[in-house]
């Protein structure tokens, strides 16, 4: 279902664009085209003074997987906010260790302390961290959008899968301009 509003208190939710990940080769859109889109949101959600959360991950689930898990060190400045998305003082950060930002984290409690009932949701990748945390954004009650020109992923199937399975059963979609236009009209 195409977005069809935009609440009083909505919450843009950034998912791992982070300087370690940008250099991956994502498909339908490059890396430097979803930090662009998302950069356009958080502007636009911070001129209407609404909150912004930038989530980074460091780390993962420890359980046994047959695709096995990243190993070793990462380099300084791995898990940095993407260059672009102009971190702003007020901005809500969090960093996750599993595909749901709200997994362990603080991330409903920063919310509902600002009134936000919809989050609005950009990132990277889009059927892992996107998806995780549309999921648990569902999970909590959260009206979701899912700005679908603002992700991306590796793997071509599972970003249509997302996209065309998954999140009509977890919230609306939209492209930027959409979203932006409604967050205009509400304001």
């Amino acid at each position: 279902m195409p977005v069809s509003t935009i609440d009083s208190t909505p919450a843009l939710v950034v998912v791992d664009l982070q300087q370690g990940l940008l250099g991956a080769p994502t498909v339908p859109y490059p890396m430097e085209e979803v930090v662009r889109q998302t950069a356009r949101l958080a502007k636009a959600f911070r001129a209407h003074d609404l909150p912004v959360a930038l989530v980074t991950v460091e780390g993962g689930a420890p359980g046994r997987t047959e695709a096995g898990h990243p190993s070793g060190d990462r380099p300084a400045g791995w898990s940095d906010v993407a260059e672009g998305l102009d971190p702003q003082p007020g901005d809500i950060r969090i960093t996750k260790h599993r595909w749901n930002a709200f997994h362990d984290t603080g991330l409903h409690a920063e919310l509902t302390g600002r009134g936000v009932t919809q989050v609005i949701i950009a990132g990277v990748a889009t059927s892992v961290g996107v998806e995780g945390t549309a999921r648990g954004a569902h999970d909590h009650g959260y009206h979701v959008v899912l700005a679908t020109d603002s992700m991306t992923d590796i793997d071509a199937a599972a970003h249509a899968n997302s996209i065309e399975r998954i999140f009509g059963k977890l919230g609306e979609t939209g492209s930027v301009d959409e979203i932006i236009e409604l967050i205009g009209r509400n304001r």
